[in-house]
C-alpha cells in the first residue's frame, strides 16, 4: 500500500522532524545528552519487534553490512551533537535552514559516489533550493545568526548527507527496521562514548529530559528519519533530501507562537522559494534524465 504513495511517506517524514528543533530548544541538558535519550528511547521501542518478526534477518546480517551501519550510526551522532548545539547559539530558522543545505552534499555525493544522475531540472531546483535557503538564513530573526552556531550547522549538513548516502546503499537490500535498528543502536554507543570521554553526567537532569527524548524518539526518528530510509528504497536520496528543505519552513512557522521568532518578509520570500524548488526537483524526479 504504502509503497504505491513514498511521496506521501515522505511528507510524513517531513512534518515529523519539523518539531526536532522545537523540541531541543526546550531542553536544558547538554546536547550530547539529550540526542543519547533520543536514540535511546528509539532502540528500546525498536527492540522488540526486531527481537520478534525480524529476528531471522537480523541473524543473517553480514560483517559488511554492520561496518556500514556502524559509518551510518557515527555520522547520524555526528550530526545530532553538532545540530543541537547549534541551536544553542542560533535561531530555529537559521539551523534548520543550514543544516536542510544537506541536499547540496548528498546530491553531490550520489553523483560522485553512487554513479547516480540528477536530471538537469533537478540541478537548477537544487540551486533554486539553496537560494532560497540562503534567503531565510540573511533574514535571520530570532536569536540571530552567530558564526558558531551557523558553523556547527553546516557541520550536521554534511555528516547527515553522509548518513543518507549509505542509508541508501543499505536500503537496497535491508528493511528499513533492520538498517534503522543497527544504525540507531551504533548511533547511540557513539554518543554514550562521546558523554563518557566528555566526562559528562548520564543522568540526574529530571523527567522533563526523559520525556524531551521520548518525543524525539517517537516524532522525529521514528516518523521521521525511519520514513526517510524507507523512501530510499522508493526515491534517490538528493530528492529525498530535497523534501527535507520543507523542514525550516515548518520549523520557522511552529518557532513564532513558541518562541516569539517572527518571520520577517525576506524570510518569508525564502519559505516561498524552498517550497517551490522542492516541487521543482518532485516534477524533475518524476520526468527521468
Amino acid at each position: 500500500m504504502f509503497d504505491k504513495h513514498p511521496g506521501a511517506v515522505l511528507l510524513l517524514g517531513v512534518l515529523g522532524v519539523s518539531v526536532s528543533a522545537i523540541l531541543v530548544r526546550y531542553s536544558q541538558a547538554p546536547s550530547v545528552i539529550t540526542a543519547m535519550y533520543r536514540l535511546g528511547w528509539t532502540v528500546a521501542l525498536l527492540l522488540a519487534p526486531v527481537l520478534t518478526r525480524f529476528r531471522g534477518e537480523l541473524l543473517r546480517v553480514g560483517r559488511r553490512d554492520i561496518l556500514l551501519c556502524a559509518a551510518s550510526g557515527l555520522c547520524l551522532a555526528l550530526h545530532f551533537l553538532t545540530w543541537f548545539e547549534s541551536l544553542k547559539w542560533t535561531g530555529v530558522a537559521v539551523s534548520t535552514v543550514l543544516v536542510s543545505t544537506e541536499v547540496i552534499f548528498t546530491a553531490l555525493g550520489f553523483a560522485l559516489f553512487l554513479k547516480g544522475r540528477i536530471p538537469p531540472l533537478g540541478v537548477v531546483a537544487v540551486l533554486l533550493a539553496f537560494g532560497g535557503s540562503a534567503l531565510l538564513a540573511l533574514a535571520g530573526g530570532g536569536q540571530g545568526s552567530r558564526l558558531y552556531g551557523n558553523l556547527l550547522a553546516l557541520g550536521a549538513a554534511v555528516f547527515v548527507s553522509l548518513y543518507t548516502l549509505i542509508g541508501k546503499v543499505q536500503r537496497g537490500h535491508l528493511s528499513t527496521t533492520i538498517y534503522t535498528f543497527l544504525t540507531y543502536l551504533f548511533c547511540f554507543l557513539a554518543l554514550l562514548g562521546m558523554a563518557v570521554l566528555s566526562r559528562t553526567p548520564l543522568a540526574g537532569y529530571g523527567g522533563r529530559e526523559w520525556l524531551i527524548g521520548l518525543g524525539l524518539a517517537v516524532l522525529c526518528t521514528l516518523m521521521g528519519h525511519s520514513l526517510f530510509s524507507w523512501c530510499l528504497k522508493y526515491l534517490s536520496p538528493a530528492y529525498v533530501s530535497a523534501a527535507k528543505l520543507c523542514e525550516p519552513v515548518c520549523s520557522g512557522a511552529l518557532a513564532v507562537p513558541l518562541f516569539g521568532e517572527i518571520p520577517t518578509p525576506m524570510q518569508l520570500l525564502g519559505a516561498v522559494v524552498v517550497l517551490g524548488a522542492v516541487l521543482l526537483y518532485t516534477r524533475a524526479e518524476l520526468r527521468g534524465p
